[in-house]
């Protein structure tokens, strides 16, 4: 395609989005622009009904508690959620399709099944859930942000799977009872921090418009924080879960790989092995995470997927976990936490190390054992991360921005360059191998400061050294990447927001590196004021229950924490 083409394209594909909102649920005046009005997650609300305030308002697990007793229909909440989705993309853009019509039906018929057996489904039986464009669903587009897989199976215009197909995930979400009625967006390519591209362009933070909604599950974060969705689900090789969640004020986990069933869905580089994608939930309570992910693990995903563990959920880890909870709520503390201030790339700026303050002050109230984190180099994980993303040369996505001839339109991690030989690859997992290695070793060694009888039951970091970021400039994505070179447990949870009377920045001339200069310097207190500050507890390999259940505990206690 020429200029003008893709253009076009890409602006037919946008106004078709729009089109298909309904009429009724479009905004008729004019919305005031984000210098006038940056947080919107309250505005929203002046276009609902009380009673479809109350709805979506409320979490995931308080929705199934109505729906699968039959005190709500799953008629009446597709329809609460596909209004405040409406208005939600007209406030951030961040949807990439909707298909609300036959979310009205599969509802219709969730509703007809209950009425006839008196049961619902499956535990999630009239749960609207959003997906990020990687899932296929029947009927629906997968554009995953290229113009070129625009009226295709990604990319390929004869593809017997065009319209028919859909993603493992999304048949045991419908075998759940779940209601599927949109996709959000992404940044071409996946590997950004933010979300941007030449179909929806760029997707904003609902609670500062002035700013990103994360990426690549920035659509999903944006959506969930409006309440356009009461959870769910991303992806994450290199923190695309956890940057939207802590950006958006919302909880979101990046667990193991193999835990979550990603058979059937679109990705970039697929066949890369050495750094998975997994799959994870996001939602705004700890609580719908959990519930979230316990569903999908009840439908034993890996029967289904070649790369799924058999592993179900253990209850014996969560109770353990909870006693240890227990134990400490009575002043016998059995629980020691690491804390890593930064990670010898890039400090923090002021709202995210004040954000580190917080916990560590709410876990030094609480009578925990807090220690600092000293571990092998964060700047090895970064190279092998970085390595690892541009192992193709960029040629993946060279190829898919070259269907269409469109240009790159946000900042992504891939570089251009030669692609790695077979044997470059193998040095390449030796060295990410002999890293985890190490890094596990170290994490061993804790258990001589807990006091405890255990190395330190989780880490606490941030997920990004910036709250949220200005259009643009994402330049640091070491933070979660070690997670995903190391193969970790990791949830993200909120903490404060940030203040522009309080997060000033603090004058200095010693900086980590030149990176840590430029986002020092880039640093503004007035335009972050008031974006969401959040963190990520991270835990050993496959440590899911562990951490999901302490990343509740967290969030519960931190709340109480003073701002």
């Amino acid at each position: 395609m020429t200029l003008a083409q893709w253009k076009t394209a890409g602006d037919k594909k946008r106004q078709a989005i729009l089109d298909a909102l309904p009429d009724k649920w479009t905004i008729k005046s004019s919305i005031p622009a984000p210098e006038e009005l940056r947080d919107v997650t309250g505005y929203i609300q002046e276009f609902l009904t009380p009673r479809e305030i109350e709805i979506t308002e409320t979490d995931a697990v308080g929705i199934t508690e109505k729906t699968t007793s039959g005190k709500w229909s799953a008629v009446e909440v597709t329809e609460a959620f596909c209004h405040r989705a409406t208005i939600a993309h007209q406030l951030v853009s961040c949807l990439h399709e909707v298909f609300f019509s036959a979310a009205i039906e599969d509802a219709k018929r969730l509703d007809n099944y209950f009425a006839e057996h008196g049961k619902p489904v499956g535990p999630l039986h009239g749960l609207p859930i959003s997906l990020k464009d990687q899932f296929h669903v029947k009927g629906v587009e997968t554009t995953m942000g290229y113009v070129g897989w625009i009226g295709t199976f990604q990319g390929k215009a004869n593809d017997p799977r065009k319209g028919v197909f859909e993603s493992e995930l999304v048949r045991e979400l419908r075998s759940l009872g779940a209601v599927l009625y949109c996709k959000t967006s992404v940044p071409a390519t996946l590997m950004s921090g933010e979300t941007a591209n030449n179909i929806i362009q760029y997707t904003t933070n609902p609670q500062n418009r002035l700013l990103s909604s994360g990426g690549s599950s920035g659509g999903e974060g944006a959506l969930v924080a409006l309440k356009g969705s009461p959870g769910g689900f991303g992806t994450d090789i290199g923190g695309s879960v956890r940057i939207p969640a802590v950006f958006n004020g919302l909880y979101g986990i990046r667990p193991s790989s193999g835990r979550m069933p990603y058979q059937g869905a679109a990705n970039s580089m697929d066949g890369q092995n050495t750094m998975l994608s997994v799959i994870g939930p996001l939602a705004t309570t700890a609580r719908s995470l959990q519930f979230l992910f316990k569903s999908i693990l009840s439908q034993k995903p890996w029967y289904y997927d070649p790369l799924a563990l058999e592993l179900p959920w253990r209850d014996a880890i969560e109770h353990e976990t909870r006693e240890l909870i227990k134990s400490s709520a009575i002043g016998s503390s059995q629980l020691a936490f690491a804390l890593m201030y930064h990670d010898g790339v890039v400090r923090p700026q002021p709202p995210i190390a004040r954000a580190l303050k917080i916990v560590e002050q709410t876990l030094i109230r609480l009578g925990h054992k807090v220690i600092e984190w000293n571990p092998p180099s964060h700047v090895v994980a970064y190279k092998i991360a970085r390595t690892t993303y541009n192992m193709d040369g960029g040629a993946d996505a060279r190829y898919h921005f070259g269907l269409s001839g469109e240009v790159r339109p946000n900042p992504v991690i891939l570089e251009s360059g030669p692609q790695k030989s077979a044997l470059e690859i193998a040095e390449l997992n030796v060295e990410k191998r002999d890293y985890q290695k190490s890094y596990m070793d170290y994490w061993n060694t804790t258990v001589e400061l807990t006091g405890t009888g255990r190395p330190v039951d989780g880490l606490i970091c941030p997920c990004a050294p910036f709250a949220a970021v200005l259009p643009g400039k994402y330049s640091h994505v070491g933070y979660t990447s070690f997670v995903n070179v190391l193969d970790y447990t990791s949830v993200s949870f909120p903490v404060t927001r940030a203040n522009k009377t309080i997060d000033v920045a603090q004058p200095g001339t010693e900086f980590l590196s030149e990176l840590d200069r430029q986002v020092q310097g880039e640093y503004d207190a007035d335009a972050y004021d008031g974006a969401p500050a959040g963190l990520q507890l991270v835990g050993r390999r496959l440590q899911e229950e562990k951490m999901l259940t302490l990343a509740e505990y967290l969030g519960e206690k931190v709340r109480d924490f003073p701002v």
